[in-house]
């Protein structure tokens, strides 16, 4: 597998970073997970503008979706197109969510670009790709995702504050993409977030090869001592992901 950054920022788009949206490759096929805020711009930098033949979204906050909104305009006018659908697998309120970004009632659905699959925890084949989803621990539906191919594993947090089923999922992964959005030291949320060390005991519990952290909000964190208190708690290698970066898994 190898995974493409597209975009990593936390909850709105930084100064140099769209937010959260990831392109996993393996056998010719190319899997989105998520699709945030700006990242339809690095999709056509990194990628190509109909990259994907599938998307995940973890779940229906805007900075995992919105540009799953603009890309309608991709598929349906296309000089070459319209598109035909382009799978979907998402929390079951997704068709609408995306439906009322984009347009009005009178406009209609957006099912003509995208054909919708709802998530619930569970094991599924998504093309090459064996993908295991369950619910982590955020305000709202949200699904930490397990990807499989060939042996080796990649696992996505989402959003999540600690929970067990991240750990299952993390399980023995090869590479872990968690997010570390709030910093330690601070009284944070509840059931929101991970800290940098929350991610590194996290990685540590499940025996992770390598901790990639994301969703960092530049305007209120500091990467220095997100990575300072990973490494408190994690002895892997890790790093911050960052826009462009490429890693075979």
């Amino acid at each position: 597998m190898r995974l493409t950054v597209l975009g990593c920022a936390g909850s709105f788009p930084g100064p140099e970073s769209a937010c959260s949206a990831y392109l996993v490759e393996a056998a010719g096929f190319r899997l989105l997970l998520d699709f945030g805020t700006g990242s339809l711009s690095a999709l056509q930098r990194y990628a190509g503008l109909h990259a994907p033949d599938a998307i995940v979204l973890s779940h229906l906050h805007c900075d995992h979706i919105l540009d799953a909104a603009s890309y309608v305009v991709v598929r349906r006018y296309a000089p070459d197109g319209p598109y035909p659908p382009l799978p979907v697998y998402a929390p079951a309120g997704a068709p609408d969510r995306l439906h009322a970004v984009y347009g009005t009632q009178e406009q209609g659905g957006v099912e003509d670009v995208y054909q919708f699959y709802a998530l619930e925890p569970g094991t599924f084949p998504i093309g090459p790709f064996t993908v295991t989803v369950d619910r982590m621990n955020h305000p709202v539906e949200t699904y930490g995702v397990r990807l499989e191919h060939e042996g080796r594993i990649l696992c996505y947090s989402s959003d999540t504050a600690p929970c067990e089923p991240l750990l299952r999922l993390a399980q023995d992964a090869d590479v872990f993409l968690c997010e570390a959005s709030y910093l330690d030291g601070v009284e944070n949320p509840p059931d929101l977030h991970l800290t940098g060390r929350e991610a590194g005991e996290a990685a540590t519990k499940a025996g992770v090869g390598r901790l990639l952290l994301t969703h960092l909000v530049t305007a209120w964190g500091s990467e220095a001592q997100t990575v300072e208190a990973a490494a408190a708690t994690y002895a892997g290698p890790l790093e911050v992901v960052r826009p462009g970066c490429r890693y075979d898994v």
